[in-house]
């Protein structure tokens, strides 16, 4: 499934490799804006405490609506169109949160982060674009070290919020949304610089039906593995800031675990891709899973607030392995022309079932509890180890063959 005739110069995937990475950076602090006070905004402006979490699952619902049309406008008119659009729609999160929060408006609040959901979803594509040019046995590392970016973002979105939610009284996280907006404008900027093959005439022809590449086994298992991965971590990061503050904890502590959570997702991408070379996708999405498992159970052990920082430090590592593992799969699917297609769809259908996760978590939440929504996270890691484990199986006959 290699395309020799793409294959980048080195220095072109070098500077690839480190704009994206720095995009990642900036990108990655519009959600951990969004996460860290979508709940706290919800609760404040909207007109039933059940509606708290809604913005959150707004964004998520951006993310999945966008994400077919930014492939398509990756697809003829190049992945660099596609990001500068996305991080239009990224000034424009920020901007309309900031006038929703200082006019009162819930539903101009969500639409904001509607918006945050479209620039999400170009951001997805961040990883899939590192691979591009590159010689198939490096893009998983390629695809790691972009996503290696978002370390930074665990540093930078939650003290962004903790520095800024306050300096605009008495409109707490206004200047917040503010910055997010010019830290958008600025990721806008190095993305001018990102050099990718221009779409080819049989990249426009599209390949094989989707149809029969969604049957593979391979895909199905990636796109479980990938969805259940990002549905959790979406369903357990949204409820966990309102849950510790009903717990008695502060908003700067829900802010700590947040940017533990965050670095935590992206740090282990320095060496999850040599990881994903070394044993296989589907062995390291396994490890994913089974960590977010293991966040789930620690935080069914207490609510102190180092319980809810090891669940999130945990579910981010969980993250990590799981997504990066379940990306990696995907890309053994797709031949070249087919990759914005085939990529387009495996986010869409991850980022609609997380959707689900997401609107849930809230409702879970307020009329259970948070116990319930951490034993709720079992069955699906359940399914995902299943349909990997019956992946890796019919694939070990073909290598013996």
């Amino acid at each position: 499934m290699s395309d020799s005739s793409s294959i980048l110069p080195e220095n072109v995937q070098r500077g690839n490799i480190w704009r994206l990475s720095i995009a990642q950076a900036l990108a990655g602090a519009n959600s951990v804006v969004v996460f860290a006070t979508g709940a706290i905004v919800g609760n404040t402006l909207a007109p039933s405490p059940m509606l708290a979490t809604l913005p959150i699952s707004i964004f998520v619902v951006g993310m999945a609506a966008c994400i077919l049309p930014a492939g398509k406008i990756a697809r003829h008119h190049g992945r660099r169109a596609a990001f500068l659009a996305g991080t239009a729609a990224g000034v424009l999160t920020g901007l309309l949160a900031m006038l929703a929060v200082i006019i009162g408006s819930f539903w101009l609040f969500c639409l904001g982060t509607f918006l945050g959901g479209g620039y999400a979803a170009v951001v997805l594509s961040f990883r899939f674009a590192a691979a591009d040019g590159v010689e198939p046995k490096r893009r998983a590392r390629a695809l790691s070290l972009v996503m290696a970016g978002g370390v930074a973002a665990g540093v930078v979105g939650p003290q962004l919020v903790t520095w800024t939610m306050d300096l605009w009284p008495p409109y707490m996280f206004a200047a917040t949304f503010l910055v997010q907006a010019a830290v958008a404008a600025a990721s806008a900027v190095i993305l001018l610089g990102v050099r990718l093959p221009a779409p080819t005439a049989a990249e426009l022809a599209g390949g094989r039906p989707l149809a029969v590449i969604a049957r593979q086994p391979r895909f199905v298992a990636a796109v479980i593995s990938g969805a259940v991965s990002y549905m959790l971590m979406n369903f357990l990061m949204t409820a966990a800031p309102l849950a510790m503050r009903l717990c008695g904890h502060s908003q700067e502590s829900a802010n700590l675990g947040l940017q533990w959570h965050v670095i935590a997702m992206y740090a282990p991408s320095f060496f999850t891709g040599g990881l994903i070379t070394r044993f296989g996708a589907g062995r390291v999405a396994t490890v994913g899973l089974l960590l977010t498992g293991l966040s789930a159970a620690v935080g069914l052990g207490g609510i102190d607030v180092m319980h809810f920082w090891w669940t999130l430090i945990l579910l981010g590592l969980g993250w990590n392995f799981g997504f990066l593992g379940a990306s990696a799969l995907v890309l053994e699917c797709h031949r070249p022309e087919e990759k914005t297609r085939v990529q387009s769809l495996n986010d869409f259908i991850v980022f609609g079932l997380m959707a689900i996760g997401s609107f849930s978590s809230g409702g879970i939440l307020s009329a259970y509890g948070w116990d319930t929504v951490l034993w709720a996270s079992f069955p699906p890691l359940a399914l995902s180890v299943v349909a990997l484990a019956l992946a890796m199986r019919k694939r070990a006959p073909a290598r013996a063959g």
